[in-house]
């Protein structure tokens, strides 16, 4: 399973480029999975939901299944939060793993830079960051910069990196 990510402040737009990248991708007939990293405090359940009260009771794991979906939740309690290489062997494999945030991990990833957001760059600080993708001319760097509102651009550098070329050409074509 190849694992790529994509790195930026709140409000830099990762989410919505990989809305946009997503079927990109699957289009070129890979199997795609993400794994996004949340600063805040979340919780997909909902307070009198049977799931909900389960976890509020202690349960350490929660499962819940329908015909649609299922959805496993894990209480961590007072364990500390885990890092993205623990997380992963809990997703299935698939062709690709897309990873929003965890910008302090160590995988390759593309930085999402818009300076309006004014914040310093990441990659300054991160060795595994590999490109940049903004949406404004920037050429103060010796990484490949790509335009952020380039989708299909993106998707071939992604599926270059990782070696994924022959397959998405095999769908494409």
């Amino acid at each position: 399973m190849k694992i790529f990510g994509f790195a930026g402040w709140s409000g830099s737009g990762k989410t919505t480029l990989l809305k946009q990248l997503i079927p990109a991708l699957v289009n070129r007939g890979l199997k795609v999975s993400t794994l996004k990293h949340a600063h805040h405090r979340f919780d997909v359940d909902k307070p009198g939901k049977d799931s909900y009260e389960h976890r509020e009771a202690g349960a350490s794991e929660v499962m819940i299944s329908s015909g649609n979906r299922w959805a496993l939740m894990h209480e961590l309690r007072d364990e500390k939060e885990p890092t993205l290489e623990e997380l992963i062997p809990h997703m299935t494999p698939v062709d690709l793993l897309l990873v929003e945030g965890f910008k302090r991990e160590s995988h390759q990833k593309i930085e999402i830079y818009r300076p309006s957001v004014g914040k310093r760059m990441l990659h300054l600080d991160d060795p595994q960051i590999i490109a940049i993708a903004t949406d404004e001319p920037f050429t103060d760097t010796h990484l490949p910069v790509l335009d952020l509102n380039d989708v299909e651009a993106i998707a071939d550098f992604i599926c270059m990196t990782c070696d994924l070329g022959e397959k998405s050409r095999k769908a494409a074509g």
